[in-house]
């Protein structure tokens, strides 16, 4: 099963999946929180849709209140914070478990994938990114501290495109 059809749920409570949300784009599929000290990293991923979305990328955030409960809200509170705050108008997941016992599916195959540095395992903490290419492999894994407008980031998008 290819990453694109592994069944998901938007914020929404809809059945989904990337393929669904992305069509044939690239995706950026991003773990977000609300009350993180990298929550302004939302401003980033606004301007990454606006800017390669017409070019045939999809920023899709996924929350997780698994690290020190910086996501608690309701799914509807996700909403309105997130489009009150910083303008996004990109898909959101419903919340979810990227780490432990009870990962996500489409996270159990997203860790396999190394960042530059050759490290796998576990997401490390919110906003940790991963760039999924139009045929639904990785194509990169970038972790929280990378902004989403740096070079590494920037660069592999416009390969992916």
């Amino acid at each position: 099963m290819s990453l694109r059809d592994i069944p998901l749920r938007t914020l929404s409570g809809d059945a989904t999946t990337l393929g669904d949300l992305a069509g044939d784009h690239a995706v950026l599929l991003v773990n977000v929180a609300s009350k993180c000290g990298l929550t302004p990293q939302y401003s980033g991923l606004v301007e990454l849709q606006k800017t390669y979305g017409p070019r045939g990328l999809t920023v899709i955030g996924v929350p997780s209140n698994q690290f020190m409960g910086q996501e608690p809200g309701t799914a509807e509170e996700i909403q309105e914070f997130c489009s009150t705050t910083y303008g996004v108008d990109f898909p959101l997941l419903e919340k979810t478990d990227v780490n432990g016992e009870q990962r996500h599916p489409l996270y159990s195959e997203l860790v396999e994938t190394a960042d530059a540095e050759g490290a796998s395992g576990d997401i490390q903490w919110n906003f940790e990114k991963f760039l999924i290419d139009r045929d639904g492999k990785v194509a990169g894994r970038f972790r929280p501290r990378t902004e989403p407008d740096s070079a590494a980031v920037i660069n592999a998008i416009e390969a992916a495109l």
